[in-house]
């Protein structure tokens, strides 16, 4: 699902060109308002819309599986260390949200000191992993946010 921005929520910050690893989302010169240049090539990772401090950003559906006229929205909340997907229908009945635990590491964390690791092994360079995934892209080790970290619970009506 590609991402779209609303033009009067965007006020030209440029986080979301900073953080696309895809260099698809652009400041228009003219209004200083951001745009996705190619929605088609957009890697769907979401980065800019979690990276927007206006929630300017949004996410297009799919006309295949998403009805028309519904809205998405993705929030990142970094006290309860979720991401949260809410989906409206455009008949406002049926309205769903769903959380998922942020996975990812804060910034600066793991960097990697490779001039300091052994070159790889013949083994290493054969095997399907890159160069020392197993050790710096782990996320089941320190830092991770689980739903019972958060004190969140199950509860109906919402997925996690």
């Amino acid at each position: 699902m590609p991402t779209f921005v609303y033009m009067t929520r965007c006020d030209g910050c440029g986080q979301c060109v900073d953080i696309c690893p895809s260099d698809i989302m652009h400041i228009d010169t003219t209004i200083r308002r951001a745009y996705n240049i190619e929605p088609n090539m957009c890697w769907e990772c979401y980065s800019c819309v979690k990276a927007c401090p206006h929630n300017a950003i949004d996410v297009r559906g799919y006309a295949d599986f998403a009805p028309l006229g519904h809205s998405v929205r993705v929030r990142r909340d970094e006290e309860k260390g979720v991401i949260a997907w809410r989906i409206i229908f455009r008949n406002g009945e049926k309205d769903m949200n769903l959380l998922a635990p942020i996975t990812t590491k804060p910034w600066g964390q793991c960097t990697p000191k490779l001039k300091d690791a052994p070159a790889p092994s013949k083994d290493m360079r054969d095997s399907q992993l890159l160069f020392n995934e197993p050790k710096y892209i782990r996320l089941d080790d320190g830092g991770l946010h689980t739903l019972e970290s958060n004190g969140l619970k199950m509860q109906a009506g919402v997925c996690y």
